[in-house]
């Protein structure tokens, strides 16, 4: 193998390397903007299943019974 061919084949790996860092940065990237709208969809069920609790907590119990009893 000449030295030409092994700068060539050095250059391919290099560029070939380069495009998948590329790529996976892109996933990583992705990847952290669906955790980050996962973790703000929790945050907000987690708050709204509070708001529910509280709601249902100033009513009373749920077994309570009517008055007429």
């Amino acid at each position: 193998m000449t030295m030409e061919n092994r700068l060539v084949d050095i250059e391919l790996k290099i560029a070939a390397q380069e495009d998948l860092v590329d790529t996976l940065n892109r996933m990583v990237y992705q990847q952290q903007k669906k955790i980050d709208e996962l973790e703000a969809l929790c945050t907000a069920l987690a708050r709204q299943l509070r708001e529910v609790r509280e709601s249902m907590s100033e009513r009373g119990p749920a077994n309570e019974k009517p008055p007429h009893y």
